[in-house]
């Protein structure tokens, strides 16, 4: 059974050795993260050489995405690198503080104090530490510590309910997206958007930095849910980042969010990642946790195009057996799912001729029970719209662009394939993706498959022909 659901690896100490990195993509990785946060450009560089020679050992497509840092609030350092804070004591965030100690410590966004009042709630390290703003003095913010415990240098904060002024474009990270381009990822996720506004930002300087990379927006402030539809509209996918959307909406409230956030993303055409501690316990143990598995599964079920690993296989002890077991929960997931293609399509009016044919082509290949699906594409569009609703049958895209086949390695259900063909004959053309499917396994002599293509040949428009091919025979019935 071929899995839908694509699994996105993050790539760091664990993931780079050549041995370690052609495991990931032999088990079945289909997208790599670089974590901006972490790394030099030159690192990130010598892992996708690695990663590329991977590739074409084992003949697979693996998409690459730019993940900026965005603005991570946090504490300074202290005098012995941690102190532990207990309830019910004082504790000072002090813009001018040089070395923390027990009773204060300084801040890496000073404007912190312009954004907290007395009575709002400030979460450290992922919300482990608790504090309650008493009163703001000068540059000072006075704390009552809540819920104590070990605090160290560089620690998060998040104010809860969110509200916090700080842009989500940093200097590094316009920077870092100079970087993305130079470095021709097929994707950059931006930390932190709190509106369209900061995705259309994001656009503008990948656009000036030559890049036609898809834009990706990490869901986690408050305002980002208040916003949801109208970052949407401004971007090509959306990432549930459950880390720090946790701290700021309250743990209880994420599964809800996560759920109507897949279900948006679908509902706009726009493919959705879901991520954070999805097999944590892995970065240590050979096995992951029931209570990981019953996650992982529930993010399939909920429709999600890829689950993400972070530590798991950028530090972690067992990165290869990390994504077999990712691997196999997807699979099982998908197994139990049912398909009930027709319901999407009442009341639903389709006003584009490229976008109808990909609805006509997802009706057909279910009640015919077709092999695959096969889309000539040159942008990947009709790809990405047949992917967000659920057939049951395997896509495939076939496309003569490279920059095409990996943006398409994201898309639930959705394969892509290199064809290199180039002339304006139409029974050539069907030759060549008839041979391509064959070659990749995907379909034997005799299948019948659903294609889609732009007619005439050659000819710059979209998507406007739908036809049921039987796989070794020319005649074609439109």
């Amino acid at each position: 059974m071929q899995r839908f659901t694509k699994i996105v690896a993050t790539l760091g100490p664990a993931s780079t050795d050549p041995k370690v990195l052609s495991d990931l993509v032999a088990v079945g990785i289909d997208v790599v993260r670089l974590n901006f946060s972490h790394g030099t450009a030159a690192e990130h560089r010598a892992r996708l050489d690695t990663l590329r020679e991977a590739m074409r050992s084992h003949g697979r497509t693996v998409g690459v995405m730019g993940d900026l840092q965005g603005p991570k609030i946090r504490v300074g350092k202290f005098a012995g690198s941690k102190v532990l804070l207990k309830a019910g004591q004082e504790f000072i965030l002090d813009a001018e503080c040089r070395l923390g100690d027990a009773l204060r410590v300084g801040l890496d966004y000073p404007e912190l104090v312009d954004d907290v009042a007395p009575g709002d709630v400030l979460l450290l390290d992922d919300g482990r530490i608790v504090m309650d703003v008493a009163h703001i003095d000068g540059g000072e913010i006075h704390c009552v510590v809540r819920h104590g415990g070990e605090l160290s240098n560089n620690k998060g904060i998040n104010k809860q309910g969110g509200g916090l002024s700080a842009p989500a474009l940093t200097p590094k990270d316009m920077e870092d997206i100079r970087t993305a381009a130079a470095l021709n990822v097929d994707y950059v996720a931006v930390s932190f958007p709190k509106s369209g506004a900061d995705m259309r930002q994001a656009r503008r300087l990948l656009d000036e930095a030559g890049s036609n990379a898809m834009l990706i927006a990490k869901i986690e402030r408050v305002e980002a849910v208040a916003n949801l539809e109208d970052i949407l509209d401004a971007c090509d996918g959306a990432m549930v980042a459950r880390g720090d959307l946790a701290v700021e909406v309250g743990d209880a409230a994420v599964p809800a969010l996560q759920k109507r956030i897949i279900r948006t993303a679908r509902e706009h055409n726009k493919f959705v990642i879901t991520a954070t501690q999805m097999m944590e316990s892995m970065i240590h143990s050979p096995v992951p946790t029931r209570a990981e598995v019953s996650d992982v599964a529930n993010a399939v079920l909920d429709g999600t195009d890829a689950v993400m690993l972070s530590a798991e296989t950028a530090a972690g002890e067992y990165p290869v057996e990390t994504v077999e077991s990712m691997a196999r929960i997807c699979l099982e997931a998908e197994k139990s799912m049912e398909v009930s293609l027709d319901t999407h399509f009442l009341n639903r009016v389709f006003t584009r001729i490229d976008q109808s044919i990909a609805m006509a082509a997802l009706f057909t290949a279910f009640h015919l029970k077709v092999k695959a699906i096969a889309a000539l594409t040159e942008s990947g569009s009709t790809a990405l719209w047949m992917s967000r609703l659920t057939c049951g049958v395997p896509i495939y895209a076939l496309t003569p662009a490279t920059k095409t086949r990996y943006k398409c390695s994201i898309f639930r259900g959705v394969t892509p394939l290199l064809i290199g063909y180039a002339g304006r004959n139409r029974d050539e053309m069907l030759r060549e993706a008839e041979a391509e499917l064959i070659l990749a396994g995907a379909v034997a002599p005799g299948d019948l498959i659903v294609l889609t293509i732009g007619e005439p040949i050659g000819e710059p428009g979209g998507t406007n022909t739908l036809k049921l091919v039987k796989v070794g025979e020319h005649r074609v019935a439109d």
